[in-house]
């Protein structure tokens, strides 16, 4: 039976892992809301879409990346590194957007780096990435900030502003939107965005037809180095401090778990920004319900894994792949 054919079955339903995650995640979201004391309550759904708006920021930048066929495992500790750097500027009496300046230019020239080393020296993603999370720490550690955590002194008026609420909105979120509908707009709309679905689909036929191939790759890294940067400067403004040490957390593994869950594959060359909301929306209720249920850090592990798996089975199920679609994409 034909795609199509299925499709039809279903009254023009297209079941999808965007879909099933979507699902899980509104009946995660009404099973904890009359399970869970507390889940419920305001302050904590405030906390939820705040957490949820910096996990999203972050997975819109590393989204761009998996779709171009890349990675980008040292997204966490460009965040960190540079906005505590802008924040340890601010403290030694930079002005604010001198700190900001320089803060950026760090964290595009960390996202330049990796993409000459994964485009012209051609080191897998994730051994480069991975390399440069190490030396970001360490560089950053020995060099730029002295301290494990930076506190966000008083007189940065316009930076602790940039997490308060408008309308009753907490501003992540709206940057999260805003930056969504940006990614969207440039991803299916752009000659660049183009590019990058044609890099991630078939990098060799991309380079036939005279695509830039190498300044691509450079250019993805580079966006994803950048979003890092702004999703660091908006958890410093919401939590008046910058930890360095969430660079050796596991933090970017919930990133790499909202792309890939949402539905933007490893192989590169599909999905978007809709498939990273969806993503996102199931982590972060996940997180958030694990937490209320101080559930051991291991076992939070383990039942995303779980969740992960499982997702990706259900998918497989629905959506067999035929001889024509199982050789596109693999690695």
């Amino acid at each position: 039976m034909s795609a199509s054919q299925t499709e039809q079955r279903r009254g023009g339903f297209k079941l999808t892992q965007e879909n099933i995650v979507f699902f899980i995640a509104l009946l995660l979201f009404i099973g904890f809301s009359v399970l869970l004391p507390g889940f419920f309550d305001t302050s904590n759904l405030l906390s939820l879409v705040q957490n949820v708006a910096i996990l999203g920021i972050l997975g819109i930048g590393m989204g761009i990346v998996v779709i171009g066929r890349g990675i980008d495992l040292a997204m966490v500790a460009t965040m960190a590194l540079s906005t505590a750097w802008t924040v340890a500027l601010i403290n030694r009496g930079f002005g604010t957007g001198e700190a900001i300046g320089l803060g950026l230019a760090f964290a595009a020239a960390v996202g330049i780096i990796m993409g000459v080393l994964v485009a012209y020296v051609e080191i897998p993603a994730i051994f480069a990435t991975l390399a440069m999370s190490t030396v970001i720490y360490g560089f950053g550690r020995l060099a730029l900030v002295d301290l494990d955590v930076i506190y966000l002194p008083d007189n940065a008026i316009w930076l602790r502003s940039i997490s308060n609420s408008f309308l009753g909105v907490p501003l992540p979120v709206i940057w999260f939107s805003v930056l969504a509908i940006l990614a969207y707009l440039f991803l299916r709309f752009t000659k660049w965005g183009r590019y990058f679905y044609a890099i991630g689909d078939n990098r060799a036929a991309a380079r036939i037809t005279g695509i830039p191939v190498r300044p691509m790759t450079v250019i993805q890294y580079l966006i994803s180095s950048i979003i890092a940067f702004g999703a660091g400067l908006i958890t410093a403004s919401l939590l008046a401090s910058v930890n360095i040490r969430v660079a050796q957390s596991t933090m970017v593994y919930d990133v790499i778990l909202v792309v890939v869950l949402g539905g933007i594959g490893l192989s590169g060359g599909k999905g978007g920004v809709r498939n990273i909301l969806v993503g996102t929306i199931l982590i972060g209720i996940l997180l958030n319900g694990m937490t209320i249920l101080d559930m051991p850090f291991t076992m939070q592990n383990i039942v995303k894994g779980t969740v992960l798996l499982i997702a990706i089975i259900v998918d497989s199920l629905a959506n067999p792949r035929d001889e024509q679609t199982a050789q596109q994409g693999d690695i």
